[in-house]
């Protein structure tokens, strides 16, 4: 009588367990260097949905949002409403964009801005550049021009926030600030600064003059890039 073949040991663990295993020697052979956005997206992933294959999903959010960089910087309730993801997930997403965010601020940190100008840009589009309502943010300097406190004054509508000059005055002299950066993003992809925008500019800095603290720039971020106010000769 024939011997019954016995299944082997992993004959019934999903398929995906070991394409997981594969996906941790691929990046601790050289840190993700090599493997493709979804790829990436999908390991971070399997860190908070343990039993299913996440591969596909995967590859939908990146085709959602265009990107790795979009996945993690949408907003935490749209992720939600995203089928596949769940709060476990989405903490995880947000957690990897805000060490993200905290690598680049460490270039800020103790620098002159304004001899660090790329890496002023650079962390504003990590933190910014694919907001979908418009924000202003503020940078507050000391006399060295480093970095006393990054803070979002307002958050707006899909084209337009509030700044009231007096309360960037109220602000700056409780920080003791003696120069300031405004930056604010345009959802709509195109950071040309709008009328609107440069009078805004216009009596901030004259606000600011009052007391004797300069606004070195208002910079306009987007998706596809930024505008200085103050080298378009509005400051």
């Amino acid at each position: 009588m024939t011997e019954p073949i016995e299944p082997p040991d992993n004959a019934d663990k999903p398929h995906y367990q070991g394409h997981r295993k594969r996906l941790r020697t691929r990046f601790l052979n050289d840190l993700g260097a090599s493997m493709q956005d979804y790829e990436l997206l999908e390991l971070l992933l399997c860190q908070t949905i343990p039993r299913k294959d996440v591969k596909p999903l995967a590859k939908d959010l990146i085709a959602r949002f265009g990107g790795i960089g979009g996945v993690l910087s949408a907003d935490p309730d749209t992720l939600m409403a995203q089928s596949g993801l769940n709060e476990n997930s989405v903490t995880g997403l947000k957690a990897v964009q805000q060490a993200a965010l905290r690598l680049i601020r460490r270039d800020l940190d103790r620098a002159d801005l304004l001899s660090s100008w790329q890496a002023v840009i650079d962390y504003c589009r990590a933190q910014m550049g694919r907001e979908s309502v418009e924000q202003t943010r503020l940078l507050f300097l000391d006399g060295r021009n480093r970095l006393i406190a990054d803070e979002v004054q307002h958050r707006g509508t899909v084209n337009h926030t509030p700044l009231y000059p007096r309360e960037v005055v109220k602000r700056a002299l409780e920080l003791n600030a003696s120069a300031l950066i405004m930056v604010h993003n345009h959802p709509s992809g195109d950071p040309t600064p709008s009328r609107a925008d440069i009078d805004m500019t216009v009596a901030v800095r004259d606000a600011l003059a009052r007391i004797d603290i300069q606004l070195h720039d208002h910079i306009v971020i987007s998706r596809s890039g930024h505008t200085s106010l103050r080298a378009e000769g509005h400051i």
